[in-house]
């Protein structure tokens, strides 16, 4: 692939282009991010929710792995880095107005989660109670994290 600093976005000048063109026009926050939620390719299982600016998506797009922006540490985050379970990236989209996306990914390690679960999506929220209480989703944790990242 080409450079990073080769890929080009669209204008987002023109509404109709935007929504029913072919021109990638990502639309990035005030605070220069767009979310990205990683979905498995296959079985289209909700892995994680992240943040890319424009230089992780124009990473993401030169080589293929997903590479994101990380809000509390400030700085890109190529998924699997430390832990080795990285995203291979199959296909990109963008909803209607192209502030969204999903990274259909086929996930390498046993989970994407530092938390040591295959999706970050492990637990489902139960009955309204005061408070609200969280229900565990998957029973055991694909990987130690405490082993994975140090």
């Amino acid at each position: 692939m080409s450079s990073s600093t080769e890929i080009a976005f669209g204008s987002r000048d023109d509404r109709v282009a935007l929504e029913k063109g072919l021109t990638f026009s990502p639309k990035f926050d005030e605070n220069g991010l767009i979310v990205a939620i990683a979905q498995d390719a296959d079985t289209n299982e909700v892995l994680m929710v992240a943040y890319m600016n424009e230089e992780s998506l124009r990473q993401t797009l030169e080589i293929g792995e997903a590479v994101y922006f990380s809000r509390s540490r400030q700085q890109l985050w190529h998924k699997g880095a430390t832990s080795g379970h990285t995203q291979t990236v199959e296909k990109i989209l963008t909803d209607c107005d192209q502030d969204a996306l999903v990274l259909k990914v086929r996930q390498h390690g046993p989970g994407c989660c530092h938390a040591g679960y295959r999706s970050c999506f492990y637990r489902n929220i139960q009955k309204p109670g005061n408070p609200v209480a969280l229900g565990q989703e998957i029973a055991d944790q694909s990987y130690d994290p405490d082993k994975v990242y140090h």
